[in-house]
């Protein structure tokens, strides 16, 4: 019986191997996904997406980005019929597949046509899936978008920049385009530039005292007292005498916990203006704890671009500054 019971568990275990090999293989030759950043492919039917399931699906999915100054959508939403989902639509990087059914059913998975992809699942009646889409919304989003935002870090390792300041300055680097060239090094700051359509997108990076930036109802405070420090001293306008880069007084900073580099940082995403001209723009920062160098290492991005969409400038903004690595 010992020995039987032996074979078995034997058995089990080499299928299980076996499974997971050939499930490893058959990822392995997916196709790549594609698909312009952050748009979600909404695979339902006419009568759902016409319906109170597609005001549900829009309101989620493509409400206002945080931190912009005009709404611009969470997602482009482009919408197929599940008729035509077939060939070339199912190597969509990020889909959204909605389906009537009497069984009631959400899951996300991942890499079922190409890879990377995510695809959510909602199945039921109209109510369920509305109801499970709503529940399930922060969780679906923060897959896409993660899932998004590897994506657009795998692109920009194609062409990186040359430039080794950031490590010989501070001991971190960030993963920067080659696009985005050095246009000031001094003492505990550098910044990066690029050159967009009608304007430009901007990378900075420097330190803080470790615990110089307190954790509790007055942090957003210090955050704007020390970006308005840093834009002063740092980040003039055309009159350096009146005019400095400041956090824009009437727009309120979102503020949240995130983690970099394995680290506990904030992430601060608001509006920049220039003080005393009429120039702003959407800025992200994110301030690390780095323990071990007893400091606060502070990366920023924001662009100017009058006229132009901004969610994905800031969305590649995002991609840069969470690539940060911190030398041990």
């Amino acid at each position: 019986m010992k020995k039987l019971y032996a074979i078995i568990v034997a058995l089990a275990l080499f299928t299980s191997c076996e499974d997971r090999k050939n499930s490893e293989n058959a990822e392995q030759y997916l196709p790549e996904s594609y698909g312009k950043v952050n748009l979600l492919t909404v695979v339902v039917d006419d009568d759902l997406w016409q319906g109170k399931v597609g005001d549900s699906i829009r309101s989620i999915y493509a409400a206002p980005t945080d931190g912009l100054a005009m709404d611009e959508p969470i997602f482009s939403i482009k919408h197929i019929n599940p008729e035509v989902f077939d060939g070339l639509l199912t190597k969509c990087r990020s889909i959204l597949f909605v389906k009537s059914s009497d069984k009631k059913q959400f899951k996300i998975k991942s890499n079922v046509y190409a890879k990377p992809q995510k695809i959510v699942y909602a199945t039921g009646t109209d109510d369920e899936i509305i109801e499970q889409l709503t529940t399930n919304s922060k969780e679906s989003i923060t897959t896409l978008k993660l899932n998004e935002l590897r994506s657009k870090q795998k692109f920009i390792q194609g062409s990186l920049s040359r430039d080794t300041t950031l490590e010989e300055t501070f001991g971190f680097s960030l993963n920067i385009p080659s696009a985005y060239k050095m246009v000031k090094n001094e003492e505990n700051f550098v910044w990066f530039e690029r050159e967009v359509p009608k304007g430009t997108m901007n990378i900075f990076a420097y330190t803080l005292p470790f615990g110089s930036i307190p954790k509790d109802s007055t942090t957003i405070d210090a955050i704007i007292q020390m970006r308005d420090s840093i834009g002063e001293a740092y980040i003039p306008g055309r009159d350096p005498k009146r005019m400095h880069m400041i956090t824009e007084k009437a727009f309120a900073p979102y503020l949240y916990d995130a983690i970099v580099d394995n680290k506990p940082a904030l992430e601060t995403k608001g509006r920049w203006e220039m003080k005393n001209f009429h120039m702003a723009g959407p800025f992200v920062n994110y301030i690390v704890e780095d323990k071990q160098h007893n400091r606060l290492v502070v990366v920023e991005g924001l662009t100017f671009a009058p006229s132009e969409e901004k969610r994905d400038f800031v969305f590649e903004i995002e991609a840069i500054l969470k690539s940060l690595k911190i030398k041990e």
